[in-house]
């Protein structure tokens, strides 16, 4: 029953990739009826049926317009051919490499009757698929009698050099067990069955070669020269992939559909338990990023061992959320990382090319880029973090005219920044005034929404947010040129304009920048004065850590301060701790 239903999915994937085949028919068609009449005109000319003045003026005409159009289908058919497909960036891993790993894959794909992936790729991200990468612009194919899958003296049919490359989500390497990632791996790499089939992987072809020509027609249009032909050229290839657009994604349900349906007979019961590993990888992997390590790379830091992290916060996640209960007890059995030969080395790469796709960092170390282990984290990190803004926000506060909390005072202090958010008005206590610096509207939002309804928060708020956006403008870590650890020259083909590819959340409002450096403000007060120590939350990022205890309650005290000018709460909390805000401080 299940290989009816795998044929009958895949024949309709088969069906809806002839659709689209038909569609390049008769675009070719419509190319060729100019010069089909202009035959038939030059025919009739010839053999005296059509003679006249006004005959000869329509062979001509007919000519000359079947010329031009052959021309310009000449010239799209060639763009739509050599356009080079996106290829995800991604760290190539050879057999060598991970010989358990290959070995893993080329059995399953025996135990599915498919042909086996003809590489092997890791990508910083909770997600699997197959990727073509037969173009000729992503470089020589793998010989043939060597294909790194199937090994020399293969069956023949696992030999070829136009199977698809298996790209593998690297946190699920480390968080997975063996058989949660087999279980996984098995509907994907069942999609190379229907990969392989002469109408399907025509279609793609065409369908990738129509989205590759249009950006690269929206690439010459940059140039005003070319920009008319490019316009042309892209309004055609749009066009196209608008007529293909509904029956390239049936094609593409249909190849999953069979995919799955074929897999079924593969680990089906593991593979119920390895979704919900999924989910839960997802959920610790999206933390892991946007609170430790975006941070991080805010700083000039890269995390090295990111998917390494990732393992430590969903075993916290996992002592936290009671519906994760058990889930711990997998760590005994063996993580799918160990088919790795050097778990480390990959990870740094992975770690690497995740800064630069979801942050736009450099390809490579520097002085300003610079790997950081997860022990010197809190050091390297959480503290210059915490004092940088501090420094930020007293500058910005000189720049204002804000005095000093005491005449006496001879550094920076926190009471001079608790003094000042709850003063009167904007310009109170004597101090000038506080313009607030003129900022760009974006969209159609209204801008006072992201401010404090204090008018001293706010005004220090819009300061903070233009400074900060200087820095970063000055600091702009892309564009570097290079290429990720891992990467052929060849294979780094996205757009460096254009990192980071997959940003991890909007930009920062200035109402949150208050929030954060008065945090740090606080924070610095409190290592300084108490002995309190930096600290690093696998799900929260960045934390104060007081007498070994990590501080829960700061973030609602400060905001009290920030938005309404309130800093009672924080004031009973600062007397509750011990630190003195009167004390200077030691900014980076």
């Amino acid at each position: 029953m299940t290989g009816i239903g795998v044929e009958a999915r895949a024949q309709g994937a088969r069906s809806r990739a002839l659709a689209v085949l038909r569609i390049r028919g008769r675009a070719l068609a419509v190319a060729l009826l100019p010069a089909a009449a202009a035959v038939i005109l030059l025919a009739g000319g010839s053999s005296g049926h059509f003679t006249g003045h006004g005959w000869d003026i329509a062979r001509w005409a007919t000519s000359v317009f079947a010329v031009l159009v052959l021309l310009a289908a000449g010239v799209i058919a060639l763009v739509v051919v050599r356009a080079r497909p996106a290829v995800t960036p991604t760290v190539a891993i050879a057999e060598s490499a991970a010989p358990d790993l290959y070995r893993l894959v080329r059995d399953l794909a025996d135990r599915l009757d498919v042909p086996a992936p003809s590489a092997i790729a890791l990508t910083p991200d909770c997600d699997s698929w197959l990727e073509d990468r037969t173009h000729p612009a992503h470089g020589p194919p793998p010989p043939r009698a060597l294909d790194e899958i199937a090994g020399p003296g293969h069956h023949a049919h696992r030999r070829t050099a136009t199977a698809p490359v298996l790209v593998i989500g690297s946190p699920f390497l480390w968080w997975m067990r063996v058989g949660e990632l087999r279980a996984v791996l098995a509907p994907v790499v069942a999609g190379t069955g229907p990969s392989a089939h002469p109408d399907i992987a025509a279609a793609r072809r065409f369908v990738r070669g129509l989205d590759a020509a249009v950006a690269a027609a929206a690439d010459r249009g940059r140039n005003p020269v070319v920009r008319p032909f490019g316009a042309g050229i892209g309004w055609v290839a749009r066009l196209l992939l608008r007529s293909c657009q509904v029956h390239a994604a049936e094609m593409e349900r249909g190849v999953a559909a069979a995919a799955a349906e074929r897999a079924q007979s593969v680990d089906y019961g593991v593979r119920i338990v390895a979704q919900e590993q999924v989910g839960l990888a997802y959920a610790g992997w999206d933390r892991l990023l946007t609170r430790v390590a975006l941070p991080a790379w805010r700083m000039g830091r890269w995390p090295s061992r990111l998917d390494a992290g990732v393992v430590a916060a969903l075993t916290e996640l996992s002592r936290r959320d009671r519906l994760a209960e058990g889930f711990t007890s997998r760590l005994g059995e063996r993580p799918a990382c160990d088919l790795l030969e050097e778990p480390g080395a990959v990870d740094e790469a992975t770690s690497l090319l995740a800064a630069r796709l979801f942050h736009g960092g450099p390809a490579e170390t520097g002085p300003d880029w610079s790997p950081v282990a997860w022990q010197e984290y809190p050091d390297e990190v959480v503290d210059r973090k915490w004092r940088t803004d501090a420094a930020r926000l007293h500058r910005v506060l000189d720049v204002l005219g804000v005095r000093r909390a005491t005449p006496a005072a001879d550094g920076p202090t926190l009471a001079r920044v608790l003094n000042h958010l709850t003063g009167p008005g904007p310009a109170g206590d004597g101090e000038p005034d506080c313009h607030p610096a003129p900022r760009v509207p974006l969209g159609d939002e209204d801008e006072d929404d992201d401010l404090p309804q204090n008018p001293r928060s706010a005004a220090l708020a819009t300061r903070l947010g233009a400074e900060v956006a200087r820095e970063e403008a000055e600091a702009m870590p892309g564009g570097s040129g290079g290429q990720p650890v891992g990467q052929e020259p060849e294979a780094a083909l996205w757009d460096d304009r254009a990192l980071p590819l997959l940003p991890l959340q909007p930009p920062r409002t200035d109402r949150e920048l208050l929030a954060d450096h008065v945090t740090a403000m606080v924070c610095c007060a409190a290592m300084d004065t108490v002995g309190a120590t930096p600290g690093l939350d696998w799900l929260d990022g960045p934390t104060l850590l007081v007498e070994g205890e990590r501080v829960t309650d700061l973030t609602p005290r400060v905001l009290s301060l920030v938005e309404d000018g309130d800093a009672i709460p924080l004031r009973t909390w600062l007397v509750e701790v011990g630190i003195r805000p009167e004390k200077p401080v030691r900014l980076g």
